[in-house]
């Protein structure tokens, strides 16, 4: 086990929730509103821009960060790594951590920071990464991982299954070196296939597809699908990857206290679950409140489950990421 954990979390989303019913006005868009709700789980979701709100990735990180600082008790200045992990960027160069970092630091600092993109899995990699260069950096006092996610920036004005799903909103975890105490990082387990890269993306805006006039004529830019989705995805790897973490680790389902997954869909973490033999009561869902927010998700619906009281210190926590690309990510930790 590694002496690291989680010291405090911040969340934020923008605006005023908005329900499926006003989205449907202010979006002038369609879509089916009662499987949105019944099966998929979301109601209301947090979209800066369509309540006129001039705030982006940067915004949503910076103020997830602040929030778990002030939890946490310490000075921007104390932190000495910051991770953004987000597929949603402010700007493709520079980094978004680095924006990041001038906003909360002020100043040039000794201090590292770095984006982490595997699309929606990347705040678990993210996490797993900071864990591990915490613990094997002698100068280095607090991490500060936040996931973010701003894919409405990205979703076209008639694109009403993009807007139904995707929300914009931001998770922070304040870490640090934890010698004496029952909180520890036990271990990640990633999986990836990078030849599903053409299912669902981000295509245009980098140096294969530059934005061209073509290109937004061709209606070819921002959220794209490709191809079709695997419906069965995410309930066959879930548990597959969730047993290897806890096989790994000689641990079996059971003996997890909390699990969080990827808040895309309900009715799909319900049939994990499921598969686990585990109880609903044993994982926090939040799509209801937030839509889907990306690599936003994990860390927000960890935030609620310590702050409504679902997750104790010294509970062992499983979280299960995955995203395009595909890219799967996993941490198990005690809290």
């Amino acid at each position: 086990m590694i002496p690291v954990r989680i010291k405090a979390t911040g969340i934020y989303a923008p605006g005023e929730a908005i329900d499926n019913k006003e989205l449907k006005i202010i979006a002038n868009i369609d879509f089916d509103a009662d499987k949105t709700e019944q099966k998929i789980g979301i109601f209301k979701r947090h979209i800066a821009h369509l309540r006129g709100l001039n705030e982006t990735t940067a915004d949503f990180a910076t103020k997830a960060a602040q929030n778990a600082i002030e939890q946490a008790g310490i000075k921007a200045d104390d932190i000495g790594l910051i991770i953004v992990a987000t597929d949603t960027p402010e700007f493709i160069s520079p980094a978004t951590a680095i924006v990041v970092q001038g906003r909360l630091q002020g100043k040039e600092c000794w201090s590292t920071a770095f984006d982490i993109n595997a699309s929606c899995a990347s705040f678990t990699i993210a996490f797993d990464t900071a864990v591990k260069t915490l613990s094997n950096s002698p100068s280095i006092k607090y991490a500060l991982v936040i996931g973010v996610y701003n894919m409405p920036a990205f979703v076209r004005p008639d694109d009403g299954f993009g807007y139904s799903i995707f929300a914009d909103g931001a998770g922070a975890f304040i870490l640090e070196k934890n010698a004496n105490g029952e909180s520890a990082y036990i271990a990640g387990q990633h999986l990836t296939d990078g030849t599903q890269w053409d299912f669902i993306g981000i295509y245009s805006g980098g140096s294969r597809n530059p934005i061209t006039h073509q290109k937004i004529d061709a209606n070819e830019y921002g959220l794209q699908n490709l191809k079709p989705l695997p419906g069965d995805r995410n309930v066959r790897l879930w548990p597959m990857v969730t047993h290897k973490l806890l096989g790994n680790n000689n641990l079996t389902a059971d003996q997890v206290d909390h699990f969080i997954f990827t808040q895309i869909n309900r009715s799909v973490i319900v049939k994990v679950m499921d598969e686990l033999g585990q109880p609903m009561e044993k994982t926090t869902c939040i799509m209801d409140r937030y839509g889907y927010t990306g690599s936003g998700c994990v860390p927000m619906a960890f935030h609620h489950a310590v702050t409504e009281g679902k997750v104790k210190r010294g509970n062992k926590i499983v979280f299960i990421a995955s995203g395009a690309g595909l890219a799967v990510g996993s941490n198990l930790f005690i809290y």
